[in-house]
């Protein structure tokens, strides 16, 4: 995974709360399982590698409580959150309702810059040549979708589920396959969303996590 935090743009780095440079780069460490599920997580050593101090950390672990990423048991610590698979299939649930809604929204929404930016990631698939590389890719086409939506509440419930679906995918990815196939599910969502078709971006984006459910449960039985 790149070293840089990802979510704010570089020239834009500067004015970045510290709270939210320190929610990006763990939620990012947890999501990839670069911090395993069950793992401690240390606030100070955090810090220091993050470059921040304590009281954004703190604010940052509090959030990711919230997001479901992170665990806290008095006189215990605090920890990245356990992956439960059987909640796989109530996440998804859920995603099928929210993607639609939010691809929906992007197609009505975006503005002309964020179509672009759309189209520019459009042009990326197929470039990859590794799982990992498709992965990030992915993640960043999902949540460039989200930002257009113009609802940040839509999009906060969007990153949320999002998250917890990324940390069972990248738990899997080692047998899942067809990362490639996957990430081409992009293209006919992001040409309808950059089309402003919004009953042709819902449909593609219930179908995209269809996909990615169905994928997730053919690797269970493997």
């Amino acid at each position: 995974m790149d070293s840089k935090v990802k979510g704010a743009p570089d020239e834009d780095a500067d004015r970045v709360p510290l709270s939210e440079r320190a929610y990006v780069a763990l939620r990012d460490m947890i999501v990839t399982l670069r911090i395993t599920p069950g793992s401690p997580i240390h606030e100070d050593r955090l810090s220091k590698t993050i470059g921040v101090g304590r009281t954004p950390m703190r604010e940052a672990i509090k959030r990711l409580e919230s997001e479901d990423l992170v665990a806290i048991y008095p006189r215990r610590g605090t920890f990245a959150a356990d992956i439960n698979i059987t909640d796989h299939g109530l996440i998804a649930e859920v995603r099928r309702q929210l993607e639609a809604q939010g691809a929906r929204s992007a197609a009505d929404r975006a503005t002309r810059r964020q179509r672009e930016m759309l189209g520019a990631l459009g042009e990326r698939i197929g470039q990859q040549r590794d799982d990992e590389t498709m992965m990030r890719l992915d993640t960043e086409i999902h949540r460039a979708i989200y930002h257009a939506t113009g609802n940040r509440y839509l999009e906060s419930s969007l990153n949320h589920y999002y998250n917890l679906a990324l940390r069972i995918w990248y738990l899997f990815l080692p047998r899942l396959g067809g990362m490639a196939t996957h990430l081409a599910d992009h293209e006919a969502l992001l040409q309808a969303i950059i089309g402003g078709d919004g009953d042709k971006a819902a449909s593609a984006a219930a179908e995209h996590v269809a996909h990615f459910e169905s994928a997730v449960f053919a690797a269970l039985r493997s």
